[in-house]
């Protein structure tokens, strides 16, 4: 799978740590830095590059990482197409990709251990969208609201 990664410096290690596992199990990932830690920088210059990836189909899923994760996600939902939820849970991690086409996976890098996170990941990787009437119907409703824009 062909994915995106980005991160600030509260997620940098979380994101080091994940792209070197991720490109071990052979999946292609785009690092949309910060390629070095600087406690100055700004999670919207990463994670919103990621999530315009994300919307325009150049990558197949997004791991946006921040130091609690909430900051990721609001910045990612502004882009048109981005899908992303705060994930600190195995349940969230499939659910939201199942029942709600969720592309993009955001986590706190000072919230959840990296042992736990890296399971998350690969719980949201494993998930696919079911397409079922009702959540196709629900996702429709929310594309909807971003056409309005």
């Amino acid at each position: 799978m062909k994915l995106g990664i980005a991160s600030d410096h509260g997620g940098y290690e979380l994101k080091k740590e994940f792209a070197a596992k991720l490109k071990a199990e052979g999946h292609e990932v785009v690092d949309f830095g910060p390629n070095t830690l600087d406690a100055g920088d700004d999670y919207p210059d990463y994670v919103i590059p990621l999530a315009r990836a994300v919307a325009a189909g150049q990558v197949e899923r997004g791991i946006a990482c921040c130091g609690s994760g909430v900051g990721a996600c609001i910045a990612v939902n502004k882009v048109k197409g981005a899908r992303a939820a705060l994930v600190h849970d195995h349940f969230s991690a499939h659910q939201g990709v199942e029942d709600d086409d969720m592309n993009i996976i955001c986590l706190g890098g000072r919230i959840v251990g990296p042992s736990v996170a890296w399971e998350i990941v690969q719980v949201f990787l494993a998930s696919k969208f079911t397409h079922a009437e009702r959540h196709s119907r629900r996702v429709n409703k929310v594309k909807a609201v971003e056409a309005e824009r």
